[in-house]
């Protein structure tokens, strides 16, 4: 957003006036009206302190009590107001800032909570928090990411006429997912875009079960589940082929050609007697695979790195590791830049990565990236993972490419978890709102 400011074509006092124009507009909606209103505003020495200034000027013109405070010499609180504006510092912040005291005051933040920063979302103790923001043209990552995402309130993009086209990040709404999510055609048959999936051990049996239901609720015409060594026991409509507990990979490859797509990993347990066969399953697969859970364990599985492994697919491939499979497969954790991360690993392995977390983020080798932050704390419940893994196969196995499917298919499984109650939702309760999730795509 820096760069495109700068190489805006208007002078960058046009664009602070809409700027504050636009602030105005949402500060008398906020307040309901003008007669007896009082704001407080609270501005910066930059731009984003001029938008506020423009916006008290505006108010004070309609009849408003105005006054304006310079964020570096602010009172320890201010006078009551009705609404607070938090102009004092924008996308540029770095460092400390002790916000005042601001009573029972309304806040409308500009562009971002003053002492967030844009690019992660971290903030320090002295953020006021916002009942909303307006942000200018285009999302910044540390209104969806960290602390950011709880201190932003309702947030609002405005347009002031920035030309944002070359922008390589997106956030993900309902629109693209409609876009994006396949349909089965009239003549359809059950092996076009059917999955098979390589999950569970005897410890942890569900986790094949939930993969193969995501798969199969989210529209798969046929899945086939697989738990080395053991009858899976899933549901009756999905097929289950006994395989071995080892040297299972040829039976697994001889009849991979007929599916869409494949999942391995979940559930399927850490034993040395399987791994040798879950990576040459990866490596030679002649299919889309999403890798999950153990199965990003085995491809770390060697002083190689994964990236020996994973580049040498060379078909589309989605791994979606958390916090602690990213530190398997770099040796650390992400960070605070999730963004950053999620691209780095993608470059260094050639595969599509989704990086799960509250806000999560898919990331294309070339530096595309989606960010999906339509999930809630719902999600975090034992099997979530697994179920979201078969839902991504569904995409894949239907064509779409590997950003989107991705991107798509963590959208449509935070949506069926937003159609779950609030406490107690359980990862088979997602599988079974998969399908009122994609019904209300159209």
């Amino acid at each position: 957003m820096g760069a495109i400011d700068a190489d805006a074509p208007e002078p960058v006092e046009e664009l602070i006036e809409r700027a504050g124009r636009a602030v105005t507009r949402v500060a008398l909606n906020m307040l309901g009206g003008t007669y007896g209103r009082v704001v407080n505003v609270v501005a910066g020495g930059g731009n984003n302190g001029a938008d506020g200034r423009v916006a008290a000027a505006l108010l004070k013109a309609k009849g408003l009590n105005v006054r304006v405070f310079d964020a570096l010499d602010c009172p320890e609180a201010l006078p009551p107001a009705d609404l607070v504006i938090d102009a004092a510092f924008g996308t540029g912040f770095s460092g400390e800032w002790a916000a005042p005291a601001i009573g029972n005051a309304m806040v409308l933040a500009v562009d971002i909570p003053s002492g967030v920063l844009a690019l992660t979302g971290e903030a320090g103790s002295g953020v006021i928090r916002a009942d909303r923001t307006i942000v200018f043209q285009a999302l910044k990552p540390g209104l969806v990411f960290g602390a950011g995402a709880q201190l932003a309130g309702e947030v609002e993009v405005i347009d002031i006429g920035l030309d944002v086209s070359r922008a390589d990040q997106q956030l993900v709404e309902r629109s693209d997912v409609s876009a994006w999510w396949p349909t089965r055609a009239a003549d359809a048959h059950k092996w076009k875009g059917a999955v098979r999936v390589i999950a569970g051990s005897p410890s942890m049996l569900g986790a094949g079960r939930l993969c193969a239901s995501g798969a199969a609720r989210s529209g798969a015409g046929l899945v086939a589940l697989s738990s080395p060594g053991i009858d899976p026991s899933g549901r009756s409509e999905v097929v289950q082929p006994r395989i071995p507990s080892s040297d299972f990979a040829e039976q697994v490859l001889s009849g991979i050609h007929r599916f869409g797509s494949l999942v391995i990993g979940p559930g399927l347990g850490r034993e040395e007697f399987t791994i040798p066969s879950v990576r040459q399953i990866i490596a030679e697969a002649p299919v889309p695979v999403v890798i999950d859970g153990d199965g990003i364990f085995a491809s770390a599985w060697s002083g190689d790195s994964a990236g020996a492994l994973l580049r040498t697919r060379g078909l589309p491939t989605v791994v979606t590791p958390h916090d602690g499979e990213f530190a398997l497969l770099t040796g650390g954790p992400p960070g605070h830049d999730r963004v950053a991360a999620a691209r780095g690993l993608a470059a260094d392995i050639e595969c599509t990565v989704l990086l799960k977390g509250p806000t999560t983020v898919v990331a294309a080798p070339g530096g595309d990236v989606l960010v999906v932050d339509h999930g809630d704390q719902r999600l975090a419940t034992a099997g979530s993972g697994d179920v979201l893994a078969g839902v991504i196969a569904t995409a894949l196995a239907a064509g779409v490419d590997p950003l989107r499917a991705a991107a798509a298919g963590a959208w449509v499984h935070a949506e069926a978890g937003r159609l779950g109650t609030a406490v107690g939702l359980l990862a088979g309760d997602i599988v079974d709102r998969l399908p009122q999730a994609l019904a209300g795509l159209t």
